[in-house]
């Protein structure tokens, strides 16, 4: 496995994919692939995605978040029946075993009432919770929508880095546990230089990231951890790309789920992931070509890993968990199971 000693993260300029010419597309991809392989994480530029989606996003995250607890808990996520809708402080823990300092709002993909998933009940697969706020339901939908594509556009260049037609992925992203989460963590004059979020990896495939303020850090090889702030080029904002455990998988480690956290810092801070991911069912096993008969990696559904993830860090299923209502998926994985964590535990 590659050594990452890395002291920053790449910027990549991924105008190219969107080039008709197949040198171009795949000159970023070889770029998108060093930076997966070396550290887990890039920037990315030359996305086009419009400035007037972002600020309009920000804008309704604000006023959602500037209301009181009681009424931001109508749309408690622990009453959805898709595991969707309002995150207060304290109900994720991460590998720390403490909360993390944050609250959230959460958005899936939007799966029609009729579709085959949200019949059959998957888990992580439905309707959204949408607050009795006015100019909140539709610049979401519309961020969300834009920032998606992007992620296939994405997935086209990782899919060429992995010496994959640049289509491969794209049968199995029909209707997927894609999340996106409107996150605020609020102001804290008294915080401290140390962790908000404990050390942990993403669990989909990779995560498209616009954070607003300082505080993402990401562990290198030698256990330090290197700061990953906003940055713009050109006037445009970047966006953070990092791989999650199911690129872990696929490549049998040659690309890892870098562990990364969020400082604990003393301003306000919103940040806006969107966790790409292929369709509930995938199964995710190593690709033949990097797979020589060693690798550690079994094989995954992607659904079950993401919901025996979350079945262990919030505390409402958590709880249901210990009182049998629900119960882990059979090839469900334990926290900590990739990237640095799977080897040590970050301070």
């Amino acid at each position: 496995m590659t050594s990452k000693t890395f002291t920053e993260i790449p910027v990549i300029d991924i105008s190219g994919l969107y080039s008709e010419s197949i040198e171009d597309r795949l000159s970023v991809a070889e770029q998108m692939g060093k930076a997966a392989r070396d550290v887990g994480f890039l920037y990315v530029v030359g996305h086009g995605m419009p400035a007037d989606k972002i600020t309009a996003l920000r804008d309704a995250a604000k006023r959602f978040f500037a209301q009181s607890e009681a009424e931001k808990m109508k749309y408690y996520i622990g009453s959805s029946a898709s595991h969707k809708g309002f995150v207060p402080e304290g109900e994720e823990i991460y590998g720390t075993g403490k909360p993390d300092k944050k609250e959230a709002y959460d958005v899936g993909f939007p799966a029609p009432h009729d579709h085959p998933l949200v019949k059959a009940k998957t888990p992580l697969i439905g309707q959204n919770e949408w607050p009795a706020l006015d100019n909140f339901k539709e610049p979401v939908l519309d961020y969300y929508e834009a920032v998606f594509a992007l992620g296939r556009k994405l997935f086209s260049g990782f899919s060429l880095a992995l010496g994959l037609p640049e289509n491969h992925f794209e049968s199995m992203i029909t209707c997927p546990p894609s999340k996106l989460r409107l996150i605020h963590y609020p102001l804290d004059t008294e915080a401290e230089d140390r962790p908000g979020i404990g050390a942990h990896t993403d669990y989909e495939c990779f995560t498209i990231l616009l954070p607003d303020q300082p505080g993402l850090e990401v562990m290198n090889d030698n256990g330090e951890w290197i700061d990953a702030p906003p940055i713009k080029k050109n006037g445009e904002e970047a966006f953070v790309i990092n791989i999650g455990d199911m690129l872990e998988v696929l490549t049998a480690g040659k690309f890892v789920a870098t562990s990364h956290r969020v400082r604990k810092v003393a301003h306000e801070r919103y940040s806006f992931p969107l966790f790409f991911a292929c369709d509930y069912h995938t199964l995710i096993r190593p690709l033949e070509q990097f797979d020589d008969g060693s690798a550690e990696y079994k094989e995954l559904s992607i659904g079950e890993h993401m919901y025996s993830q979350a079945l262990q860090s919030y505390r409402y299923l958590r709880e249901k968990v210990a009182k049998g209502e629900l119960s882990l998926p059979e090839r469900a994985t334990g926290v900590a199971t990739f990237g640095h964590l799977k080897n040590n535990k970050p301070a």
